[in-house]
């Protein structure tokens, strides 16, 4: 049984990667996990010393956002709550 699209969203806010894990989608899970390390890494080294500590791990922040919606999304066709197009 998949478990609740709000649940999925908390624990993938929480920690990179998990929401895929609960969505029985380990590897793409590590590879979210990878990519907001390596690119919050990246844009840390690359940015300018004044920019603020948000600037600094933009990267990772984002691919970090894209990971949440991804598992948000997948969790909810998982459930069933969207509904197609047209059905009402």
């Amino acid at each position: 049984m998949p478990l609740s699209p709000h649940l999925v969203l908390v624990v993938a806010l929480v920690l990179p990667g998990m929401g895929q894990v609960l969505n029985r989608q380990p590897v793409r899970g590590l590879i979210f996990a990878f990519f907001a390390l390596l690119l919050g890494t990246f844009t840390f080294v690359t940015a300018d010393p004044g920019v603020s500590w948000v600037g600094r791990l933009a990267g990772g922040i984002f691919v970090h956002l894209m990971a949440v919606l991804d598992a948000y999304r997948v969790a909810r066709l998982r459930t069933g709550t969207i509904r197609a197009a047209g059905t009402r």
